[in-house]
């Protein structure tokens, strides 16, 4: 992993004494996409391998809850559209059971970063401007007005109004522009113009005032001394938020901008944007967490360096992925860039959390067992992989949550099956009624540990002797079982039902 490697140089570098503070964050705006937790897992991996070198560290995520909703998400209920402006903290939860709407969706992405092991700590914004935390900050950017609008102009190319001001005021519930005219630091009071012209006055230390993002965020890393934050590829951008924050910190507040480590988004397979909370496209943090284990998902983050854009496909990608996993997992002569991922992504759970028989063969298994897990064992233990399965599984039964999930959730049309409650002999020619009826001999007369190859085998001598086409045999097989005409690998298929049954079904009997 060089990329984390050369980036906790850097941070070493920059902070060789006392504790490292990481930052993420973002607004609670709406759900939190797989996209949002690129940057968690990025602090986390950072947090890991600083920890590893023997340094303290801390990872914090910052929720910007004090944002003005600006558009109502398509999973938010239309009426919500009358909080338009208003802070998201003082805005009622969707649910009707939350705190508040910004409560609402920060805790999506808590319960998220608690399924990936990630270790962080909550802050919400308002709580700290209504604490009076960013009290100094506010001060200082207005102390020095002048020096923070020159670093905004000379960074973004754009001429401020003579009348700009870093300040919103909230009035009537809702954060405003608002033109300022002088401060009073000994009773923690601002004077201000209304929209009308109208001179008032408000307390800053209340949460009443709040910073601009531009200086907002700066003013964050000052009062936090956070020493490194990553960030998406938008704010990186030149004359973006990032370099704007560089200037603000060194005119401003006279200290370094913490270390920043840019990122790329994920995006759905063959989407060219990136995932949106507010048009509800991607998929969801939640959703992520549930149909794959945490190590998959953090392997999907960190085996690309964050300036890599990832494409993932939760419908079939997630087999490829897994499959991917487990085989960094089972080699038993990793390299040391391996082995600091594996570490990473474990977090130094030894653990294994994907077993050794491959998510296709699981996810077969699992559905010809009517999704029963106990019942998936026995019939993984009559294949192949019988001496795995028993050694694998605790592992198995774990995994097999994030299978059931991804079924109901991800899996496309084509791997998902049931086998058939009732069938009628008419829906089938003669000749796929004869096949049949030769195949349940077979079944009949198979040695007790008769494996895919087996029946693999009996499929084509039947083929032969019937003069079908293989595409015949297998979709009328197919048909007769789970009512599709394509399906897991037949011969295999075969081998792990149940005999009985199996014969009573080729005879029409069940």
């Amino acid at each position: 992993m060089q990329w984390l490697n050369l980036i906790v140089d850097d941070i070493e570098k920059a902070r060789p004494e006392g504790e490292i503070l990481i930052e993420s964050g973002g607004s609670p705006s709406g759900t939190h996409h797989l996209g949002h937790m690129r940057e968690l897992v990025t602090c986390d991996a950072v947090l890991l391998e600083l920890r590893r070198r023997g340094r303290e560290a801390r990872h914090i995520y910052f929720s910007d809850d004090l944002d003005g909703l600006r558009k109502v998400p398509v999973d938010v209920p239309a009426s919500f559209e009358k909080y338009l402006g208003m802070p998201l903290c003082d805005i009622p939860s969707p649910d009707g059971v939350s705190e508040s709407y910004g409560a609402y969706f920060t805790s999506q992405l808590q319960r998220a970063s608690q399924s990936l092991g990630i270790e962080v700590d909550f802050i919400a914004s308002h709580e700290e401007y209504r604490n009076g935390f960013f009290t100094p900050a506010i001060e200082r950017s207005l102390a020095r007005l002048q020096e923070a609008k020159a670093a905004l102009e000379s960074i973004s190319g754009r001429q401020l109004e003579d009348s700009w001001s870093p300040l919103q005021i909230m009035e009537s519930g809702r954060l405003k522009k608002r033109a300022f005219i002088s401060i009073d630091t000994q009773h923690k009071t601002l004077k201000y113009l209304d929209a009308e012209g109208t001179e008032k006055q408000v307390r800053y230390d209340e949460g009443s005032v709040k910073l601009d993002w531009r200086l907002d965020w700066p003013g964050r890393w000052w009062l936090l001394q956070i020493a490194a934050e990553p960030f998406g590829r938008d704010h990186a951008s030149s004359g973006g938020s990032y370099e704007t924050g560089v200037q603000i910190m060194k005119d401003v507040y006279e200290a370094p901008a913490p270390y920043p480590i840019p990122y790329d988004f994920i995006n759905l397979a063959g989407d060219t944007k990136k995932m949106s909370a507010s048009k509800g496209t991607g998929l969801d943090a939640e959703e992520g967490v549930t149909i794959m284990p945490p190590e998959v998902v953090r392997y999907l983050v960190l085996s690309v360096p964050p300036k890599k854009r990832i494409y993932f496909d939760p419908v079939e990608g997630v087999v490829k992925l897994i499959d991917e996993y487990a085989a960094l997992a089972a080699k038993s002569d990793r390299t040391a860039d391996e082995e600091q991922l594996m570490y990473i992504c474990t977090r130094g759970n030894t653990e294994r959390a994907v077993s050794r028989v491959p998510f296709s063969h699981l996810v077969a298994s699992y559905q010809a067992s009517l999704r029963d897990p106990a019942k998936t064992l026995e019939v993984i233990k009559r294949t192949e992989y019988a001496d795995v399965a028993a050694d694998d599984a605790e592992i198995i039964m774990k995994e097999l949550t994030f299978i059931d999930a991804w079924l109901d959730k991800r899996a496309p049309d084509e791997v998902k099956f049931s086998l058939r409650e009732q069938i009628q002999k008419a829906e089938f020619s003669e000749n796929e009624v004869k096949m049949f009826a030769g195949l349940a001999q077979k079944v009949t007369t198979a040695p007790p540990h008769a494996d895919g190859e087996y029946y693999h085998l009996a499929l084509y001598a039947l083929k032969d002797e019937l003069a079908m086409q293989p595409k015949e045999v297998f979709s009328a097989l197919y048909r007769l079982l789970i009512g599709k005409t394509s399906g897991p690998r037949a011969g295999w298929f075969l081998s792990i039902l149940p005999r009985d049954w199996l014969a009573a079904r080729l005879r029409f009997e069940k």
